[in-house]
């Protein structure tokens, strides 16, 4: 509790100085002459911490108890004429989930957008960024997210890993520096690279998209430097708007979701493109008076050669409410159940453990450019052996 109640205390005690508001608004704006093309930096600084006990619930990749975690992002929007919009997003932190690494930096979006008509019905993407598959990529950055970390489907790791492609069954059990070498049903946003096209045609919107990497593979096979053939993802999302309170989508997805690196370890007749994984998606959101509310299930198959296929089901719901213009708080419900793989002695047993989670939020809007995070997880896994999970995490952001 040190850890978390020290950076409250801090982050409490030091407000802006007098003038810095007006200073971050805007921070970075060009226009040309003519007003064609048009250019803005702009970013988030956020300084996160952590404190768990027994099974981590979510992204945190540490043998400690406790983790400060600091992040500088950097977004540049560039306009040009009504028909090309470009967009880059980098980072300087220690690694794309919170971990105790070493500092690095990165570049984990950049595309160009072409928009031919001015009514949206086709836009075409090429570049590195977020999945169109579910909502949550629409709201996952810190600003606008009213918790600190991603819904289980995106957070919780299945017993998938390259390093026991095999034997799924024996790896029900993995401690918080051993998770990355795991697979979740969609890892975050899901920054591959590739190509979309999307539209709107009245109350419809349709997206689709060819990645390099499936929905659960880990952040450094999204780049351009990892495109390999047979590797491709397909994914696509088709909504439907009858009205401004409701979004309510479809989506689906297939690709390889095993990692080229142990392509040379295969057995004699097992290549890469047999390791696939399907995801099939629903999602909606609803927004009334001071509430929204969102949800999204996922169902996902992991086929496994020699073994079977892996299934598993996510799903969340989640709920915000407006207290205040400066106050609201979260809530949010998430659930992993898995399916029934052959075991050694011939008997189908569950290839994963079944667990909930329960997220809890409250955010301080203190200005139009900074926001203060308390956040509590608990995590079990109901006739499980795990341990139960707790965690305290804290978020201050400034935006500029």
């Amino acid at each position: 509790m040190k850890l978390i109640h020290l950076a409250s205390v801090i982050l409490i005690a030091a407000p802006l100085p007098a003038g810095a508001e007006s200073m971050l608004d805007g921070v970075s704006a060009w226009s040309s002459p003519d007003g064609n093309t048009r250019a803005r930096l702009s970013g988030t600084l956020d300084l996160e911490g952590y404190q768990f006990s027994g099974s981590v619930p979510g992204f945190v990749f540490t043998d400690s108890r406790e983790l400060l975690n600091p992040r500088l992002s950097a977004f540049l929007d560039v306009q040009v004429g009504a028909q090309i919009y470009g967009f880059a997003q980098a980072r300087f932190d220690r690694g794309f989930d919170p971990q105790d690494g070493k500092a690095q930096a990165r570049l984990d979006e950049y595309a160009l957008r072409w928009t031919p008509w001015e009514d949206s019905r086709l836009n075409i993407q090429v570049g590195q960024f977020a999945t169109v598959v579910g909502n949550w990529t629409l709201r996952h950055l810190s600003w606008d997210n009213p918790f600190i970390g991603a819904p289980g489907p995106y957070t919780t790791m299945t017993p998938i890993s390259e390093e026991s492609l095999f034997d799924p069954l024996d790896d029900h059990h993995f401690s918080a520096d051993e998770a990355y070498e795991y697979n979740p049903i969609i890892w975050g946003p899901s920054y591959a690279t590739g190509i979309a096209i999307s539209g709107k045609l009245g109350h419809w919107e349709y997206a689709t998209e060819w990645k390099n990497a499936a929905l659960s593979s880990r952040p450094e096979a999204w780049t351009l430097r990892d495109m390999h053939a047979g590797r491709g993802t397909f994914s696509g999302r088709v909504g439907w708007r009858p009205n401004e309170a409701w979004n309510i989508g479809l989506s689906a997805s297939d690709g390889v979701y095993m990692s080229a690196l142990v392509s040379n370890e295969l057995p004699r007749g097992v290549v890469l493109s047999d390791f696939r994984q399907t995801v099939i998606a629903h999602d909606i959101s609803y927004a009334w008076r001071h509430f929204q509310f969102w949800g999204e299930v996922f169902g996902s198959r992991f086929d496994i050669p020699g073994v079977g296929s892996g299934d598993v089901l996510g799903w969340y719901v989640e709920a915000k409410y407006k207290f205040s213009p400066r106050w609201f708080g979260a809530l949010r419900f998430n659930q992993m159940i898995y399916g029934e793989l052959p075991g050694a002695n011939g008997i189908a047993q569950s290839w994963g453990e079944d667990s909930w989670r329960a997220d809890f939020a409250i955010t301080f809007r203190m200005t139009e450019f900074t926001q203060l995070k308390l956040q509590y997880c608990y995590l079990t896994h109901p006739g499980g052996e795990s341990a139960d999970g707790h965690m305290i995490a804290t978020q201050f952001t400034v935006r500029f």
